[in-house]
């Protein structure tokens, strides 16, 4: 098994856009989950979403922010686990964006995956690729509308 999420895609459309989507609180909460990011270094934040009993997760991600490159790389830590403080997957999410001629490749790397992990990576890696094209989605809807 990998431990390591890769997805790489194209959005027609400008990276000052996308970032908008990785970094405004009210956008994150369209495509992945409700949340209380800011996009500064050392920030501790959460995405919130229903328990998955069956992954042992209580629905809390637990994260802090690793690095901020304005509108090229955005980096935080993703720890969850059952609750009541106990973490059983502690990774590291990474953005980057490059401009190219008609928009915008956002590389997704999540890595962190130990071997016990193999359903969450499973989830989390199907659900990454969901999310990047749903933000897309997204900015086409707005962008059209």
């Amino acid at each position: 098994m990998t431990n390591r999420v890769h997805h790489k895609y194209f959005i027609s459309h400008p990276p000052s856009l996308v970032w908008d989507y990785l970094t405004k609180v009210e956008l994150i909460s369209q495509w992945l989950m409700e949340n209380d990011f800011q996009p500064i270094v050392g920030c501790d934040f959460q995405f919130r979403t229903k328990p998955i009993p069956s992954l042992d997760v209580d629905g809390i991600v637990y994260c802090k922010v690793v690095e901020v490159v304005p509108l090229k790389k955005l980096s935080y830590s993703w720890k969850t686990g059952p609750g009541e403080g106990r973490i059983t997957v502690d990774s590291l999410v990474v953005w980057t964006l490059r401009q190219k001629e008609g928009g915008t490749e956002v590389e997704l790397e999540h890595t962190g995956f130990k071997e016990s992990d193999l359903t969450m990576y499973a989830l989390v890696n199907e659900g990454w690729l969901k999310n990047i094209k749903k933000i897309a989605e997204l900015i086409n809807f707005v962008k059209h509308a």
